[in-house]
């Protein structure tokens, strides 16, 4: 009976490491397979809006198969994961002065060394310097990505750039 107890209390210890680890990530890699059926099918529903095929979201979800509140429930959680194309990309963290213009040398001169932006997120100016997030994809950009951050801290109003990591 003693090895019970200290046999369960090991099962518990591994199950509060697995949470606690768990906390830390916001994301899993996890076999499609494994999961329920929803998951796929909310990403067929965002195709079917992505590509004009359903003309709103009620409209993807009905010939996605599922009802539109599960559509609502996942959408904002649920990506496709191509591993081609994430090694592609780089996010770069930036501090901009808060002057006409800067961004947009910032994303002039990332198209010049043939960069495709993403996305693109700033937060507001506070004391005159603005946090800009950008992912980019570096497949087709003629220097390299050293080369690229000794560019992108010569244009005018940038403070710093950091890479944020290859996604």
């Amino acid at each position: 009976m003693c090895y019970h107890i200290k046999n369960v209390f090991r099962s518990e210890t591994v199950v509060f490491r697995w949470w606690t680890l768990l906390s830390r990530w916001n994301y899993l890699l996890v076999n499609s397979q494994l999961l329920p059926e929803v998951y796929g099918k909310v990403l067929l529903a965002k195709e079917y809006l992505a590509s004009g095929e359903a003309a709103n979201a009620t409209q993807a979800a009905k010939m996605a198969g599922i009802s539109r509140s599960a559509y609502y429930k996942y959408k904002d959680g649920v990506f496709e994961y191509d591993p081609e194309n994430s090694e592609d990309m780089l996010t770069l963290s930036l501090k901009l002065t808060d002057e006409k213009g800067v961004l947009f040398a910032v994303t002039n001169e990332l198209y010049v060394v043939g960069a495709n932006v993403l996305s693109i997120n700033q937060q507001v100016p506070q004391n005159g310097i603005a946090s800009v997030a950008l992912t980019v994809r570096i497949a087709e950009i003629t220097v390299s990505v050293e080369k690229l951050i000794e560019k992108l801290k010569d244009v005018n109003g940038v403070r710093s750039v950091v890479i944020g990591g290859r996604v």
